[in-house]
């Protein structure tokens, strides 16, 4: 079996080069994405048009402070920046808490706070 935190830093790679194909294969047929005060996605089609929303050029900078991984649970605190195609760059910060089922993510909840003209 893969290291949790391995499949998690292929993952995290595969967004920074904008690799659908590295990312996918992360996940498990019916994952469940959460993404707190956005939406909650089901299944991989739906996971796979989230990834390039259109609204942001090339890919986001991630990187990762911090993984703790307990069981089937593995929790990533980063930050980042992405380029807003209507609006510049944007710094933000987040947590990814991944839960498991065997070496692939079957549910993702993703926090994330933009910093762009936080105090």
């Amino acid at each position: 079996m893969a290291s949790h935190k391995g499949v998690v830093e292929a993952y995290i790679e595969g967004f920074r080069q904008v690799d659908h194909a590295t990312i996918l294969a992360c996940l498990t047929d019916d994952v469940e994405w959460v993404i707190h005060g956005h939406r909650t996605l089901q299944g991989k089609a739906a996971f796979d048009g989230e990834i390039e929303s259109g609204a942001t050029v090339g890919g986001p900078t991630l990187v990762i402070d911090r993984m703790v991984e307990e069981g089937d649970i593995v929790v990533a605190v980063g930050h980042g920046d992405m380029t807003l195609r209507d609006g510049g760059p944007v710094p933000f910060v987040f947590t990814e808490v991944f839960t498991f089922d065997g070496d692939r993510m079957r549910r993702l909840e993703t926090f994330h706070i933009n910093l762009r003209g936080a105090a």
